[in-house]
């Protein structure tokens, strides 16, 4: 990594244009490596009201719908009943209203969860997708499968649905201030609610504040630390997608290529991208990436740690075998067709325009290739999350007019029409690269300055939000810190994970306690252990080998460190070291 100590200061001095300031601007430059002191620990608290929170806690343009003691038991999310302290629930929505341009009724809905014995932290869920659906207000922890909660650990929690109906899908990006709700004013308006909540609950207001998401909650916490860095005291953040629009053209740029080699046609007589590559055509990449790289970290073990390395060791041109014309169809996870080579390799570069300019990163090669869930994102999403996503949220003005699904996906111009999610107009004053990412992302400074600390977290097989954007900028945030910006921020890929969870990896691990530990207790994450979940664990992880322990360990490494096997037990994280890649 370069290392660029005196970026900073040069900057500094060139935006006050006088040398006579040069002092001045040393003095703010971070050192590299710079740590502040942790910040005071928060201190318990108990419950004092619940009955009457409504009253007590009322503000202009809020209404609270429920309030609600519940006792000690469980909280189902999805099909996974999670355990719960007694609490409690308060429901409600914020600034309703009705469009001026759609009609619609609007509202910001929330819940939040007030446990009786508190940790004196406050904890804000930030949800995925499109938002839309006030889930439970739990707080995640990192990683997949059910363990302890935020709520679990004792801190107050708040979900919401970012300022409008899921039953709207995608179209209420017709309406201008629900696309600004979406992107970062339901957070804004919600956190100030919230935490005069909790002062009128507990009798005083939080001590210590996190924000927490993955996917689309991992962008809102990547906005949050720019945009509310005053109002938080940790943040975490999982796979990203602070660059969400273009991530989602460059999910129908891949479309386009799956539709030029799909080998079977749809009942409506379109393109079947699931047809473009069979599950076993992916198992042989997969299976190829590990022949060539999975041994970089010192152990064949079905993990490639050392995904930096394993750029010069995979070209999938010469890496995996090329069928003879005609023959993919009859030689099914044997080889590739040339023209299957081609769509992935364009893929995996990064959706660009004709004229070869880069629209979304690249994606990195690796083991989780050949999951599940990589494959509905990248053959069914474009279709759906995708194409209505950018039709309706992120294009401006929006393209509603044109035909969705996947005939949209497949029509869209990389050209003509991906400009558009950097465009304004009349009525819609921000383009979707405003409200949607991170303003000056890699300047952490308000967080950095008031002792707040960020945790990233990635999963290299992510199919939709790529590492390698989020490894950039990373990048970025070193280079604007003198160099090193790990006394405040860092980042950990997880090996072989896909979106959020899954994959064949150790996609299980606790991001929000260690979190809590830096920020409370300056004690700086050396490493994360995640576990696998395979058979037998509460809910498994379908895809971890059977060949591996359920209960395998990993250590998870600060980029750009890797897991080095170093001796010893091979399904234990003790074995290994992070180490230098």
């Amino acid at each position: 990594m370069t290392r660029q100590p005196h970026l900073h200061l040069g900057l500094c001095a060139a935006a006050l244009g006088a040398a006579g300031l040069l002092a001045a601007c040393a003095s703010r430059a971070p050192a590299p490596n710079a740590a502040h002191a942790p910040l005071a620990a928060a201190r318990p608290g108990t419950l004092q009201a619940c009955a009457d929170l409504a009253a007590r806690a009322a503000l202009p343009g809020t209404v609270y719908t429920a309030v609600t003691e519940v006792p000690a038991g469980t909280v189902t999310v999805g099909n996974v009943a999670m355990a719960a302290p007694a609490h409690c629930l308060v429901q409600g929505r914020m600034n309703e209203r009705t469009s001026p341009v759609d009609q619609q009724r609007y509202a910001i809905g929330f819940e939040m969860r007030l446990p009786v014995a508190w940790n004196g932290r406050f904890f804000y869920q930030a949800n995925g997708g499109l938002d839309g659906v006030v889930v439970p207000a739990l707080g995640g922890i990192g990683g997949g499968g059910p363990r302890s909660s935020a709520l679990q650990m004792g801190f107050a929690v708040i979900s919401a649905d970012a300022g409008h109906p899921g039953s709207m899908g995608p179209r209420f990006g017709l309406d201008p201030q629900a696309r600004l709700d979406y992107g970062y004013n339901a957070v804004a308006q919600l956190t100030p609610m919230a935490k005069n909540l909790i002062a009128k609950a507990y009798g005083r207001g939080p001590d210590r504040s996190y924000f927490g998401g993955c996917s689309n909650g991992g962008r809102h916490a990547m906005v949050a630390a720019v945009r509310s860095a005053q109002q938080y005291d940790g943040v975490l953040a999982g796979d990203p997608g602070f660059n969400l629009p273009k991530a989602a053209v460059a999910q129908l740029y891949g479309a386009q290529q799956y539709a030029a080699v799909a080998s079977a046609k749809t009942p409506a007589g379109q393109p079947d991208l699931q047809s473009a590559f069979t599950p076993a055509e992916m198992k042989l990449v997969a299976n190829k990436v590990l022949e060539r790289c999975d041994a970089l970290d010192g152990l064949a073990d079905g993990i490639v740690s050392n995904v930096q390395a394993c750029r010069a060791k995979f070209d999938i041109q010469t890496a995996v075998p090329t069928c003879a014309a005609g023959a993919a169809a009859t030689r099914d996870g044997m080889c590739l067709s040339a023209p299957q080579k081609k769509a992935l390799a364009d893929v995996f570069k990064g959706a660009r325009n004709s004229a070869g300019q880069p629209i979304y990163s690249s994606f990195p090669f690796d083991a989780g290739v050949s999951g599940a869930n990589w494959r509905e994102w990248k053959f069914a999403s474009p279709a759906t999350r995708d194409a209505g996503a950018v039709a309706f949220i992120f294009s401006t003005p929006p393209l509603a007019d044109r035909p969705q699904g996947l005939p949209f996906a497949l029509g869209f111009d990389m050209d003509r029409d991906a400009p558009r999610i950097a465009a304004t107009d009349g009525v819609f004053r921000e383009s979707a690269l405003s409200f949607m990412t991170p303003p000056a992302a890699a300047d952490l400074g308000a967080l950095r300055d008031k002792g707040g600390r960020m945790i990233v977290y990635h999963g290299t097989s992510d199919p939709v939000f790529s590492s390698d954007d989020t490894a950039a900028w990373y990048e970025r945030v070193q280079a604007a810190n003198g160099g090193d910006a790990s006394g405040f921020a860092r980042y950990f890929p997880v090996p072989g994970m896909n979106h959020c969870a899954g994959g064949p990896a150790t996609d299980q691990f606790d991001m929000l306690s260690a979190l809590v530990d830096w920020v409370e207790q300056g004690k700086a994450p050396a490493s994360v252990t995640a576990t696998a979940r395979g058979a037998g664990t509460p809910v498994p992880n379908a895809e971890v080998p059977a060949g591996w322990s359920a209960q395998r360990t990993r250590p998870l490494c600060p980029y750009p460190q890797v897991a080095v096997y170093t001796g010893g037990d091979t399904e234990r994280a003790s074995s290994f070291a992070c180490k230098a890649s």
